[in-house]
């Protein structure tokens, strides 16, 4: 990462390139890399889970199962992911992983619940997991100007606001 100050750096994560849904981008950060994926806070819910699965677990046969759901929880929120750098987007899912060249995406299509899909050149789509509408300014950022950033483009197209009469 270039011209990041210590201020810009005061969070953790940010300065790594790892991205979750609450965090923003320093104004004038461009990092060369990021990782959109879920929130470690979603493990404490794993952890709640695994404890109060115990007396089930020891109360009958079979009921240690019951830590397979926590178990699982914890591998999703800690695999699935979208990896974003200035050549490709990688996308690792459940079991599988992609890994797709800028110029093999022709369009972002913008889905139900802000969902974030990549329109390919062969008209297919690609999910991009754990990437919503509020992160396309960090997208187009690291793109390299592949994509337009949502945000430059709204406020040089939008009107300037109505002035109000002076009072005298």
């Amino acid at each position: 990462m270039e011209d990041v100050n210590a201020e810009q750096t005061s969070r953790p994560g940010i300065a790594e390139g790892h991205v979750t849904s609450a965090d923003r981008l320093p104004p004038r950060a461009t990092p060369t890399r990021l990782s959109f994926r879920r929130s470690p806070l979603a493990l404490a819910a794993a952890a709640f889970f695994l404890v109060t699965a115990i007396p089930f677990a020891f109360g009958a046969p079979w009921l240690w199962l019951a830590y397979v759901f926590p178990v699982a929880f914890t591998y999703w929120v800690l695999r699935v992911r979208t990896l974003v750098d200035a050549e490709s987007v990688t996308v690792r899912g459940l079991l599988s992983s992609r890994r797709v060249s800028w110029a093999e995406i022709s369009s972002l299509r913008l889905g139900k619940k802000s969902r974030v899909s990549a329109v390919l050149t062969d008209g297919t789509e690609l999910p991009l997991p754990t990437v919503h509408v509020r992160d396309l300014p960090a997208l187009a950022a690291v793109s390299g100007g592949r994509l337009p950033d949502p945000a430059r483009t709204e406020a040089q197209t939008s009107p300037p606001p109505p002035s109000t009469p002076e009072r005298t």
